[in-house]
């Protein structure tokens, strides 16, 4: 299995644990929900729904139609098939969620396992982000090094791409840093509380986000900002 549609499985998934859906419906929130699939076809994803099903993580079941819709054979129309997580899914994909490998660091996954952090435990999200900005920092480093070596071979133009990209870079870890400050200061509330709050800490809460002072953190499903 390819990483795209390893990243691809796991969207779904993760998706289809909120609800069930059919396939139009999917499709419209890998979309708008998660950027990294803004430019796929129905041929990946029916692909991928097959697999998903074979394995036993899904189910298909007839869509609910209107009672004065007439039935799907007398309009010569298909009836479309909603697709469910099964218990097995389920427990797929919360394994999935814990994994904090190399994978998850890179560009298009962490995309992914970042629109599902709130189904995170919040240690799981803290090694992914740190991982995270690890890579980022080595990958800023090479950049100021490359850059440092070629700048006086380089027209301006070529310059100024490079120097876009290094901001990028340091735009995306600046802010990691203040997702990990958040997740550090709402773990740290959470543990000084009274009763059971230390262990309401290894839930999938998403304790307190950065306020942002401006629009311009970086988008993690844009490559640009990686």
């Amino acid at each position: 299995m390819s990483r795209r549609s390893g990243i691809l499985e796991f969207a779904v998934l993760g998706l289809l644990r909120e609800s069930p859906m059919h396939g139009y419906e999917l499709r419209k929130r890998l979309n708008t929900s998660l950027g990294i699939f803004r430019a796929f076809s129905y041929g990946t994803l029916y692909p991928c729904l097959k697999t998903l099903v074979a394995n036993g993580w899904l189910i298909e079941e007839p869509g609910s139609t209107p009672d004065d819709t007439p039935a799907a054979p007398l309009t010569g129309r298909r009836a479309k098939i909603v697709y469910r997580l099964t218990a097995e899914g389920k427990e797929h994909f919360e394994d999935l969620l814990s994994q904090t490998g190399p994978d998850a660091y890179e560009d298009e996954h962490f995309a992914a396992r970042f629109a599902f952090f709130g189904q995170t435990s919040r240690d799981v999200r803290m090694r992914v982000l740190e991982g995270r900005r690890s890579r980022l920092e080595e990958r800023l480093e090479k950049m100021r090094i490359s850059f440092a070596r070629t700048r006086e071979r380089l027209d301006d133009y070529t310059l100024e791409l490079q120097r876009h990209g290094m901001e990028s870079v340091e735009r995306e870890v600046r802010w990691l840093n203040e997702l990990i400050e958040s997740e550090r200061a709402g773990r740290d509330q959470r543990s000084s509380g009274p009763g059971d709050a230390a262990q309401q800490d290894t839930t999938g809460e998403t304790g307190g986000l950065p306020r942002h002072r401006d629009s311009t953190r970086p988008d993690p499903s844009d490559d640009t900002a990686t």
